[in-house]
């Protein structure tokens, strides 16, 4: 079995999908999935360059696929799949696009290499095609030890407003963080890294949390996360949303403004609102999430978008996210500091629900990671539009 982002229960070997019901969206909206291209082998991600018409799949097995003009095309953009570790939740996880994509070519992966540990790497996408990455242009980034649990690799990689490249790390695997990288500020993992990407090797940007403090990573922007599977920039709205899968009892979602440095999202103090020990905690500093799923309802959350596309205005302002196991998606409007507008969308409902992905028109998409009650049958892209 494959998964993606993985079910919360550490114990648990197999994925049984949950029923759990949910409510009618009321407003005058009507959503369905649309089908945009079928037949991948395990897909995780999708994004898209700025003003670009493609559509750029990630697969878990190492390989980039691009779907133009609405069909998937026969050779891959790239292709790492003899470089890397896809055992558990390993694989290749994600990729973005430089902001200026169009000029400097340069676009970034994340992945777990065939030890196990998690590399970002920077590759240009080749001068003379450009349905073609440039292989030899591979140049690592950083890479991080997790060589010793295949979960909990985190995996998400984005550009925030600020140009900085933000990189979301797992806690190092196994159940409650035994390795206590939640509330370690020296640790690389369970964080939401920062970094100048402007030249290479990265510089640290000055205004990092622990930029000059000796003895910390100085790359931490946030930390205290402890699966942040998949996190978005809502630049309109200088906020950051984060998705950080539980373990036993909560899923959460959190919102900040995007220039909160230094947050302390709880992992493994809490668990969502809760002291993950069952007994009282000080929760003193400790950011706590907008939104939590509680378990069996929810077994694994995937943090998606603020919709900002122009087809369906009435969702201005409404993120979406869900859930991979139960596959349902939900939305909520962010105002005045709490989740407000919160509706379930049934007709959205998605097998194995690994990524939200945006285009670059801000339509919003589905990313069904596999189908069938064992997730041995192909994944299928969804578009997010109108009933």
């Amino acid at each position: 079995l494959v998964t993606a982002c993985g079910s919360s229960s550490d114990s648990s070997s197999s994925i049984v999908p949950i029923p759990a019901p949910i409510p009618t969206p009321t407003g005058p909206v009507s959503l369905k999935l649309e089908t945009v291209a079928g037949g991948f082998s395990f897909p995780l991600y999708l994004t898209a360059p700025a003003n670009d018409s493609r559509l750029f799949v990630v697969e878990k097995g190492g390989q980039i696929k691009i779907i133009q003009n609405g069909a998937t095309l026969a050779a891959p953009f790239l292709d790492i799949s003899s470089r890397i570790s896809q055992s558990g939740e390993r694989g290749l996880l994600s990729m973005a696009f430089h902001p200026q994509y169009a000029s400097n070519r340069q676009f970034y992966i994340y992945y777990t290499n065939s030890a196990g540990n998690i590399v970002v790497e920077r590759y240009l996408v080749s001068a003379s095609n450009p349905n073609l990455a440039d292989s030899a242009s591979a140049t690592n980034v950083m890479t991080i030890d997790h060589s010793i649990n295949d979960n909990h690799n985190g995996g998400q990689l984005a550009f925030g407003p600020d140009g900085y490249l933000y990189i979301g790390t797992g806690d190092g695997g196994g159940g409650g963080d035994p390795f206590k990288n939640g509330q370690n500020t020296s640790a690389m993992l369970a964080k939401i890294l920062r970094i100048d990407v402007s030249t290479l090797p990265y510089k640290i940007p000055p205004n990092n949390p622990y930029a000059s403090t000796a003895g910390k990573a100085k790359e931490i922007w946030a930390y205290g996360v402890r699966n942040p599977w998949r996190f978005s920039f809502d630049a309109p709205a200088a906020k950051l949303y984060i998705g950080d899968v539980g373990q036993d009892a909560k899923e959460e979602i959190n919102v900040v403004d995007t220039s909160s440095a230094g947050l302390n999202y709880g992992w493994s103090t809490t668990e969502g609102t809760l002291c993950y020990s069952g007994s009282a905690c000080d929760k003193t500093g400790i950011t706590l999430p907008v939104v939590e799923q509680d378990h069996p309802g929810s077994e694994s959350i995937t943090g998606g978008y603020v919709y900002r596309g122009s087809k369906i205005p009435e969702l201005q302002g409404a993120y979406f996210y869900g859930d991979f196991v139960v596959g349902w998606v939900k939305s909520f409007v962010y105002a005045n500091g709490a989740a407000t507008d919160q509706k379930a969308w049934p007709d959205l409902k998605v097998d194995y629900l690994a990524s939200f992905g945006v285009d670059a028109a801000n339509d919003l998409y589905a990313v069904s990671h596999c189908s069938g009650a064992s997730c041995s049958g192909p994944g299928t892209i969804y578009r997010i539009v109108r009933q």
